[in-house]
């Protein structure tokens, strides 16, 4: 796991070398873009609060030429919108098989596995950040997962966990953390 310290290990030069290769970013949904709360409205309606600054993120990710994805076990309207708004590139909902899926996103996208980076926070996301490049997860992800993410973020999932990721990655190929007017 590559931890924010004064000191560097070799497993976090290894996460930086790993960094540097990211074409395209894997997001789970609950509990990663999302505190993994659900809201239901009276008539049933299920709602979803994402945070404004990881929506941001995904913008300076695109901005920098690298591409987006959502792998959700989860199916929702939401999500869809989200997506929509946000310019998310590949999308899949209700995955019962994340390997399966992320392995379909990589040969659609274009891309080996190993320029694939993964953000997710439960046991159902374990084999797919097991076969990519590099894994992340949010500060309150489950134990299993913090074992195997190469790193945990210190940003609590649907606070700013893939923002974190994202600025990760960003810097690690030398890339823009910023705006320019009119984007």
């Amino acid at each position: 796991m590559m931890t924010v310290s004064t000191t560097v290990s070799t497993k976090d030069i290894q996460a930086l070398e790993q960094l540097k290769n990211i074409k395209l970013l894997v997001m789970d949904v609950d509990g990663t873009l999302t505190d993994g709360s659900l809201y239901y409205s009276a008539e049933g309606h299920t709602l979803k609060q994402f945070h404004v600054r990881d929506g941001m993120g995904i913008v300076l990710l695109h901005k920098a030429g690298l591409s987006s994805a959502f792998l959700t076990s989860e199916n929702s309207p939401i999500i869809q919108i989200r997506a929509e708004k946000l310019h998310i590139q590949h999308l899949i909902q209700h995955s019962r098989n994340k390997k399966s899926d992320i392995a379909h996103i990589s040969k659609k996208a274009g891309v080996n596995m190993q320029e694939l980076a993964y953000i997710g926070d439960d046991v159902n996301d374990e084999l797919a950040m097991q076969c990519c490049g590099f894994s992340a997860c949010p500060a309150d992800a489950v134990e299993r997962i913090k074992r195997i993410a190469d790193y945990v973020c210190q940003n609590l999932g649907g606070h700013g966990a893939v923002r974190e990721v994202i600025e990760l990655i960003l810097k690690a190929q030398g890339k823009s953390l910023t705006l320019e007017e009119e984007w």
